[in-house]
């Protein structure tokens, strides 16, 4: 093949840009809170809305036969033009170095994600076209999805195959502890996920100051905590609107 061609095909898939078929609307607003991997927490709960190009029943026909999809998203909240080779995984301490590619960093060369989520409806005909429910994403509200594709569980699930160093640290929760009085502010169909998702800690793990108040918000709810051993406090629960009077 002669080196023109081979420019030339270059350039054109340099110029090539991803299209942002839909976007993912959760209980996120900010990074912090989010699980660190899909399915980690599965009472989470999103809806996939398409942009209007995309919103065409037909590209969904046959999606209902499955019961989990992967999610091809964007991780619009990291892009960098700096290539890392290295990055300090939070779940090894924030100190050891590994190569981005055994990492799921956010930081990378292409800021792509790749999420398996499983489906709890799809509604083919609303107002905003065809919506997608689904539960287990560690996804931002509003995060751009790239594209959409079936699970596969005789190809894509492998039973043997090896987690490398993030294994190690698999298993660890924390012991939740929520006063009825907060716990009750939340709605009730909202509660088992915070639970689930306090409980895997959603601090950075080399932060430990058992006199530090954390705080995120989730489904427009501001969560503080404290964090001292292995037993999780919430401290305050307030609702978002109230943080403005």
């Amino acid at each position: 093949m002669a080196v023109s061609t081979i420019l030339k095909r270059g350039i054109a898939l340099n110029n090539d840009k991803m299209k942002t078929v839909a976007h993912i609307y959760t209980d996120f607003p900010s990074k912090f809170g989010l699980p660190r991997q899909a399915g980690l927490v599965g009472k989470l709960t999103a809806h996939i809305i398409f942009e209007p190009e995309y919103r065409n029943p037909d590209a969904l026909r046959g999606l209902d036969g499955y019961s989990h999809i992967w999610l091809v998203w964007k991780f619009s909240e990291s892009v960098t033009d700096k290539f890392q080779p290295t990055v300090r995984p939070p779940r090894l301490g924030g100190n050891t170095k590994m190569g981005v590619f055994a990492t799921r960093s956010p930081y990378r060369p292409n800021p792509i994600a790749l999420s398996a989520v499983k489906i709890e409806r799809i509604e083919f005909d609303t107002p905003k076209g065809p919506v997608i429910t689904v539960s287990g994403a560690d996804c931002m509200d509003g995060t751009p999805i790239y594209d959409i594709k079936p699970y596969l569980s005789y190809t894509d699930s492998i039973a043997d195959a090896a987690g490398g160093f993030a294994e190690e640290v698999m298993g660890y929760t924390l012991q939740v502890e929520i006063p009825d009085a907060l716990l009750s502010s939340i709605p009730r169909e909202k509660r088992d996920a915070l639970i689930d998702l306090l409980s895997n800690d959603p601090r950075p793990s080399y932060q430990d100051d058992s006199e530090r108040v954390y705080g995120f918000v989730f489904s427009g709810f501001e969560i503080k905590f404290q964090v001292s051993a292995d037993i999780l406090t919430v401290k305050e629960i307030i609702k978002e609107s109230d943080l403005f009077l």
